[in-house]
């Protein structure tokens, strides 16, 4: 029984600590400085699964290009250069919890989610790919092995409301 209370307490005080870091923002991890459409890509993938990517697949050796791969978001009836769906895309975030736009350049929109309790950041992309016609899609978190399917979760969340905006 004294090894349970010790395991419990040891949970408890790390636990405890890991929010105290959090709430020093101890665990946002350093903004990347790759981000952004480089040669009509995004970034590729984390190299572990904690992000996902709806150019996944143009990067066939990826270790993570299948279980990153996302759809892209569809562009709004008409839409043709991008500009009303980025502008939806944009009001959607900037409603969410936790989220603050940080780029908005053309058909190019970025954006960071930071956790409630432990203040992780999240960063996500939105580029108009003129030649596909749709919305490419990155998100990735900056700390850990894996999200918990988190940023898998919010670019679907985001999906259902852009369809519901149309």
């Amino acid at each position: 029984m004294n090894l349970l209370k010790r395991v419990l307490v040891a949970v408890a005080v790390s636990f405890a600590l890991a929010l105290v870091a959090g709430r020093l923002d101890l665990l946002q991890g350093a903004t990347p400085t790759d981000l952004g459409v480089h040669d009509g890509r995004l970034k590729p993938p984390a190299r572990v699964p904690n992000s996902v990517s709806s150019q996944a697949g143009l990067h066939p050796d990826h270790p993570m290009r299948d279980s990153a791969r996302i759809e892209p978001l569809q562009v709004k009836f008409g839409d043709r250069d991008g500009v009303a769906t980025l502008a939806a895309l944009k009001t959607i975030i900037e409603a969410m919890p936790g989220a603050r736009i940080v780029t908005r350049d053309g058909p190019y929109l970025y954006a960071q989610f930071t956790s409630s309790w432990f203040r992780f950041v999240d960063d996500t992309e939105f580029w108009f790919d003129p030649g596909a016609g749709v919305i490419q899609v990155r998100s990735a978190s900056r700390l850990g092995e894996s999200d918990l399917g988190v940023n898998r979760q919010r670019i679907e969340a985001i999906r259902e409301q852009l369809s519901a905006a149309r």
